[in-house]
């Protein structure tokens, strides 16, 4: 797929986001919910080539490649790895998924309810060997708590600012504000974001594009005016720690977002399942996933 197929892909499929980019403190927690416990592997350089092996095993399910699956967000060392005897961007294209990258550096302390991300100095020369290797775009991830107006502002600013660079980089920026779905406040503090996402789209120069990956909002179709705006590729969403049974039925009820779930979709697998339990786990997942994206 060239830039222009990857675009439309992403703009008109029929299918969702797989979040493969566990990276740092959650990969642990990835293993073990696969069934590796901690204290399986000895530094942290045999810890990711677990995490790779499992990736990659999901990327090379026959189902992962049936056109349910549009996109796959992958970690800086998954787009470096192989997968199918290729490097993994390419692989994800052949099987007909548009390769996205994670490229936040992780979260500052918390201030005025929120969690901004950490500075990213070399952000620049990150995006150059993302496209290099044919990486279509990025996600970036801040966390916001409680319904502060000052908070959720500061958040919403720094994920446009990071995404005007990654946009002059010629890649597509998914912009993620998660709203922590335990927060008491957080219908509140969903209508706040709403309203500081639209002022910094509407700043947008005509003809930029960028993707929002959200919360399930309290509100079903509270973000249907950002799903419409043409200023946003695509709306999808984060399961947020919901299981893949309520993460699915809170996203049917959100006309024209899609998912772009981890836990949702890898909770049932395990590294002890041979190939054909590992595919039909995963599978089901995936028509579970893609069928409540397509409601």
């Amino acid at each position: 797929m060239n830039h222009a197929e990857m675009t439309d892909r992403i703009a008109t499929g029929e299918g969702f986001i797989a979040a493969l980019d566990q990276s740092g403190g959650s990969t642990p927690k990835a293993l073990t919910g696969y069934g590796i416990e901690d204290g399986s592997w000895t530094g942290e350089e045999e810890m990711f080539a677990l995490i790779h092996d499992m990736r990659s095993r999901i990327i090379e399910s026959p189902c992962f490649g049936n056109g349910k699956v549009i996109g796959a967000i992958l970690f800086e060392k998954t787009m470096d790895g192989m997968s199918g005897g290729k490097p993994v961007p390419e692989r994800l294209a052949e099987r007909g998924v548009v390769p996205f990258l994670k490229v936040d550096k992780g979260l500052e302390d918390e201030a005025n309810g929120v969690q901004l991300m950490k500075p990213m100095p070399d952000l620049e020369s990150l995006l150059a060997r993302a496209k290099a290797k044919g990486v279509f775009g990025t996600k970036m991830r801040s966390v916001i708590k409680s319904n502060d107006a000052e908070g959720i502002a500061a958040v919403v600013r720094q994920q446009f600012a990071e995404g005007a660079r990654i946009t002059a980089a010629g890649l597509m920026p998914i912009l993620e504000p998660e709203y922590d779905i335990k927060a008491a406040d957080r219908g509140e503090g969903e209508q706040v974001l709403l309203a500081e996402i639209l002022k910094d789209l509407d700043a947008l120069p005509e003809g930029q594009q960028v993707m929002l990956k959200l919360s399930i909002p309290v509100e079903a179709n509270l973000y249907k005016p950002l799903v419409d705006h043409p200023k946003v590729l695509r709306v999808v969403a984060l399961s947020g720690g919901f299981s893949t049974d309520e993460a699915c039925e809170k996203l049917e009820a959100n006309e024209g977002m899609i998912a772009s779930f981890s836990r949702g979709l890898l909770q049932d697998l395990r590294a002890t399942q041979n190939d054909d339990e590992f595919d039909s786990v995963l599978g089901g997942a995936i028509d579970r996933i893609q069928a409540a994206s397509v409601t």
